[in-house]
């Protein structure tokens, strides 16, 4: 991996990396003279932040723009390794016999924090196996410095079975190798280019037909880019396009373009899509099943670009899609939620780090978001059974109930369905009840657990209290129920289906409020 270390071999905008590291991988951005120091230096831009010492600039000498102040560095020629070929890389990976240095790098730390070698048993059957390149469907070569995918016409023949290709990290920028080496490997279907920063020119592709799943993670793609490759990969089922800062779906294609039509899973996570009418740009593709929006700036949803409470209208917006990953965006609103119900075969959906998740931050609990979800089968990657979504869609209605809210109908879209549908009648006491058993109609039934670690074995307790008392006024009933006096509580309610149990932090919140209703357990625990 030495490569040639003349000047002459280094360009502006060529891809280089450390020549003892291949995972540390920059860009070339000068090469030249440095003021104060003698020779030829190369000045390079980490993709790492941290890897350089500087910004590009040197004793108040403007050289070049790093991307941050501690991205860029020059560099002795001598020092950096212009790559590779691919051919070169697989022999370094599946025919290169591992020295006895290596060999005792391989190993486990026992109980007692010794070392522990492994012996691969059958490994030189496997490496035999690995090292005859006709037999390999996969290859994975991964920060090896490949810049050449040196592509000839016997490349067929040497890999003739190869299926799945994974060139993360490597130096690789030109679409036309990439795309001559697709052409060069018949039965290649999974293309991983991952953190290889790609060439702006995708029109010098040509049309690849077998490629199924491409992963484009932090490769600087932008969309246009995406435009080209949806025309020119017709049989793709599957694109990742983590971290690209993508934040719009600047075009699509006409009806009658075939592109994307047999696309399946779409990844966008980790971009900047912060409009929910960019995400509606994709909403005719008729065989897209999975979205992954985790990790944007989207703050609300809706199902049509013409309305925001749209979720009551039939369109054929998103026909096939069963799984909408949301997680860590900025959706607030119970609207969004609602909007949801609209997709027509929407079935997993994940909201987990929103504000509408987060009790904390004026969202709602588990059950509530189950109550207003039609069709949710997975909620946040934890299935949802047949009886906890009945016991969340009662709960709700109980909790809409006692709130007595005065719109209903646009602030609980699925109230009077559920209460139908659930045969809840009305719990407000007639005008002819006595005193006492309006209170008593006011209690619900809830289980009271103590968890904290110097609390001792308590057994539960099941009390009936009003649903109108506070978060604090629990507490301070915990304390007297468990005699708890020295201990500080924390309250949290323990919910089905849910991983963590949800805390109530606003001790001026009611019982009712904070998602507490019949047949709850809530956990007595104490501050950390």
């Amino acid at each position: 991996m030495n490569g040639d270390s003349s000047n002459e071999s280094f360009k502006i905008g060529q891809r280089v990396h450390s020549l003892n590291d291949p995972r540390r991988v920059g860009t070339v951005k000068y090469v030249g003279a440095v003021e104060g120091y003698s020779g030829i230096w190369i000045g390079v831009d980490w993709d790492q932040d941290g890897d350089g010492k500087h910004d590009g600039s040197v004793n108040g000498v403007f050289y070049f723009n790093g991307r941050s102040q501690s991205s860029a560095s020059f560099v002795r020629p001598q020092k950096l390794s212009h790559g590779i070929t691919l051919l070169e890389a697989l022999e370094l990976r599946y025919r290169t016999i591992s020295t006895k240095d290596e060999e005792d790098e391989m190993y486990v730390l026992s109980t007692k924090n010794k070392r522990v070698s492994i012996q691969l048993l059958g490994g030189d059957k496997i490496q035999d196996k690995l090292s005859r390149f006709e037999e390999l469907t996969s290859a994975s070569l991964s920060y090896l410095g490949v810049s050449s995918l040196g592509v000839s016409s016997d490349l067929s023949s040497i890999l003739p079975n190869l299926k799945l290709l994974d060139l993360t990290g490597n130096l690789i920028s030109d679409w036309e190798e990439i795309g001559a080496l697709c052409e060069q490997l018949p039965a290649l279907t999974t293309l991983n280019l991952s953190c290889n920063s790609l060439s702006s020119d995708v029109t010098s592709l040509p049309q690849l037909k077998n490629i199924r799943v491409l992963v484009l993670n932090n490769t600087g793609l932008s969309w246009t880019q995406v435009e080209h490759l949806r025309r020119l990969l017709p049989g793709l089922e599957e694109v990742h396009l983590m971290g690209n800062m993508i934040s719009a779906i600047t075009s699509t294609s006409s009806s009658d373009d075939e592109a994307f039509k047999a696309l399946r899973l779409l990844n966008l996570d980790d971009n900047c899509i912060s409009e929910w009418s960019e995400v509606l740009k994709l909403s005719q593709l008729p065989c897209l099943e999975q979205l992954y929006l985790n990790k944007n700036k989207l703050s609300r949803i809706f199902h049509s670009a013409n309305s925001y409470e749209s979720s009551n209208e039939s369109s054929d917006a998103f026909p096939s899609l069963r799984c909408l990953l949301l997680g860590a965006n900025n959706i607030g609103d119970p609207a969004s939620v609602d909007a949801l119900n609209a997709f027509p075969k929407l079935v997993d959906i994940r909201l987990s780090d929103n504000p509408i998740a987060d009790l904390a931050r004026g969202g709602v609990p588990r059950f509530v978001l189950l109550a207003r979800l039609t069709k949710v089968e997975v909620l946040n990657g934890s299935e949802v059974r047949a009886r906890e979504k009945k016991e969340s869609e009662i709960r709700y209605v109980r909790m809409v109930m006692s709130n007595k809210s005065e719109d209903i109908d646009r602030l609980h879209p699925r109230f009077y369905e559920l209460k139908k549908f659930h045969g809840i009648e009305d719990e407000r006491a007639s005008s002819e009840n006595t005193g006492p058993k309006n209170i008593a109609s006011g209690l619900i039934s809830i289980t009271l657990k103590c968890v904290g670690p110097s609390m001792g074995e308590k057994p539960p307790l099941t009390k009936k209290l009003p649903g109108s008392i506070t978060v604090g006024k629990l507490k301070i009933l915990c304390d007297n129920f468990f005699k708890l006096k020295p201990i500080k509580t924390r309250l949290f309610l323990q919910e089905e289906g849910s991983p963590f149990p949800t805390a109530f932090d606003d001790e001026t919140a009611t019982l009712v409020d904070v998602g507490i209703c019949y047949g709850s357990t809530v956990l007595v625990d104490e501050e950390s």
